[in-house]
């Protein structure tokens, strides 16, 4: 968990790779059900633009159903969910149903300066969705993808005005989740401004101290 732009997104999928488990996005999930067009993507698109949370009940509904998936026995990374206690409190109820938990919480420390420029400077391929940064990862052509040559654009939840509403909502509503999870004694905090490699390293050699994510464990 963290603010947007912390770059939980990031390490999630490579820790998914090295432990092989499976990275679940609810920010891939819903922009999924958004393009699709269906009806709970319809509901959640009028809150994404404006940089607002999706209600509980519309990230529930799509978290829970991926969550009873077969890929997700062995243990999973959530992405993005829980953000607020009340959703926390019904993701333990669910998984417990279930037969599962949560083994430990990483949160991502990160400035607000270092949030705006990371996503304010991302840009997106409008036909196959690759990511691109205008500082870090900048295509060959300027606003053109590398690998399929078409358009590239700023989506409207990374302009400015809009991720700093997404900080200031984030910040109001995450609050009480920390220490949620602190009270719980399952939360680790690590740094968001760190680079990429940094993070990384910190990040596996907790959970390779640790033990249970080598055996299978979410």
């Amino acid at each position: 968990m963290g603010p947007p732009g912390a770059g939980k997104g990031t390490q999630a999928k490579v820790i998914s790779e090295k432990f092989n488990i499976p990275h679940i996005s609810t920010g891939d999930i819903l922009r999924e059900a958004v393009k699709n067009n269906s009806p709970v993507g319809r509901q959640a698109k009028g809150f994404m633009d404006k940089g607002e949370l999706v209600p509980d009940d519309i990230v529930i509904k799509i978290v829970v159903e991926r969550l009873r998936s077969k890929d997700t026995a062995a243990g999973f990374i959530l992405d993005g969910f829980p953000r607020t206690k009340p959703q926390a409190v019904s993701l333990d109820k669910e998984l417990k149903q279930i037969g599962l938990g949560v083994d430990y919480v990483i949160y991502f420390d990160t400035r607000e300066e270092t949030i705006i420029s990371r996503l304010t400077g991302r840009r997106v391929c409008r036909n196959c969705g690759a990511n691109y940064h205008i500082v870090n990862i900048k295509p060959k052509k300027d606003s053109i993808c590398d690998r399929c040559g078409k358009e590239l654009y700023q989506r409207e939840d990374d302009k400015v005005d809009t991720v700093k509403n997404r900080i200031k909502v984030y910040r109001e509503q995450t609050a009480d989740l920390i220490d949620y999870y602190r009270s719980k004694d399952i939360l680790k905090t690590v740094s968001g401004d760190l680079n990429v490699e940094a993070v990384f390293d910190e990040l596996t050699g907790f959970f390779n101290q640790q033990g249970p994510l080598d055996t299978g464990a979410q």
